[in-house]
């Protein structure tokens, strides 16, 4: 082994067992938006990957750069989704008219049909008006 090889072994061994010990002291309640933020931050692996597929000259390279875009953007994508899903917990709902609710506009019907009759589409003139 060479000794370039030996060192960076090393710190990449080190850095993995820093990340396992600061993520295993995170509590339970701030686990998932720190992750949703850190995913979506990991931009920096896309342009890592598109380091390497530009400094290859070989097949290994041009596969390796690859599937690290690919891993990379499915972190940053999936890191975006998460955040917006817990922001969308949040949101006030609005509220409902009284006495009419959501199932009861829909006529009986669900679906399609119950959609179309609700905002008027294939009923009668006469039968609009309400």
């Amino acid at each position: 082994m060479s000794t370039a090889l030996l060192t960076d072994l090393t710190i990449f061994i080190l850095a993995l067992l820093v990340g396992i010990e600061v993520i295993g002291k995170v509590p339970a309640t701030l686990h998932t938006p720190l992750m949703s933020a850190t995913n979506a931050i990991h931009g920096i692996v896309l342009v890592g990957a598109m380091l390497i597929g530009l400094t290859a000259h070989n097949v290994v390279g041009y596969v390796l750069g690859f599937v690290a875009a690919v891993f990379g953007g499915a972190n940053v994508v999936g890191g975006y989704v998460v955040t917006g899903r817990m922001l969308k917990m949040f949101r006030k709902k609005a509220p409902q008219v009284e006495g009419k609710s959501e199932l009861g506009s829909l006529n009986g019907h669900k679906g399609l049909k119950g959609l179309a009759g609700r905002i008027g589409i294939g009923r009668a003139p006469s039968e609009g008006a309400q």
